[in-house]
């Protein structure tokens, strides 16, 4: 594990972002740094929970509640939390900006002025102040997750929204070149976790206002935000592949 000190910790040039293995970049980055955490809230997520705590089972790992997510979800954080005895942190969104949001705009303005505003009160503010206080976070994007926005993930990259606690942010995305198969086939095989609500057509699923289920053969972020232009079905999370990919 690296020191407290700033010179001490490493960056994105020192990692092996050629490395396409999830475990081993889990280990990379499990190994490295001291202040890590593992975002959690989907399918992918949730393999990676599975493969981290094979390598530190005290790995932190911390959840978005927006206060609108389906009590399917709600139900599955808790059956992930006792499943691997984790010690999970639950974030939430500043209450005062919460009813400010609702006070000016209603509790369903989003399908006339779209998602952001509420994405950055309920999910964004709430990640910063988190990642503000570490140097690297673990998240489960793939590339094949979005038109237009995910397809230039990498395994590692320095995050090009956010900031750590010494300004840059390391940025490990361990299933950037699996499919949705192979991670369906890994869930299956480790007989791990998943939201109900996958099996009632949900693939990727956010808040319950913004999230439907997707017919077959339709992409799945078509569920996310339906009523929003396709290429752009970000909630503000991953802000980052916008810039990168234009």
């Amino acid at each position: 594990m690296t020191s407290s000190s700033d010179s001490a910790r490493p960056n994105v040039v020192e990692l092996d972002a050629r490395e396409t293995d999830p475990v081993r970049i889990l280990r990379q980055a499990l190994g490295r740094f001291d202040a890590v955490a593992l975002s959690f809230s989907g399918a992918e997520d949730v393999v990676l929970v599975d493969m981290a705590t094979r390598i530190r089972p005290d790995v932190p790992v911390f959840t978005l509640d927006t206060g609108r997510l389906h009590p399917e979800t709600y139900q599955f954080i808790d059956i992930v939390r006792r499943r691997y005895d984790l010690s999970l942190e639950v974030l939430f969104p500043e209450a005062a900006s919460v009813q400010a949001l609702v006070r000016e705009h209603g509790l369903f303005d989003f399908y006339e002025r779209g998602h952001k505003s509420c994405c950055q009160v309920r999910k964004v503010e709430p990640l910063a102040r988190k990642l503000s206080g570490l140097d690297a976070w673990i998240t489960g994007q793939r590339r094949d997750q979005s038109v237009g926005t995910r397809g230039a993930v990498e395994t590692i990259e320095q995050d090009a929204a956010f900031s750590g606690r010494a300004g840059s942010l390391v940025k490990f995305n361990p299933l950037a070149h699996w499919t949705s198969r192979q991670v369906w086939d890994y869930i299956r095989e480790h007989d791990v976790p998943f939201n109900p609500l996958h099996a009632r057509g949900f693939v990727s699923i956010g808040c319950a206002p913004c999230t439907r289920a997707v017919l077959p053969g339709q992409h799945e972020r078509e569920g996310r935000w339906w009523w929003e232009d396709v290429a752009h079905k970000e909630c503000g999370l991953h802000a980052g592949n916008l810039r990168r990919t234009g």
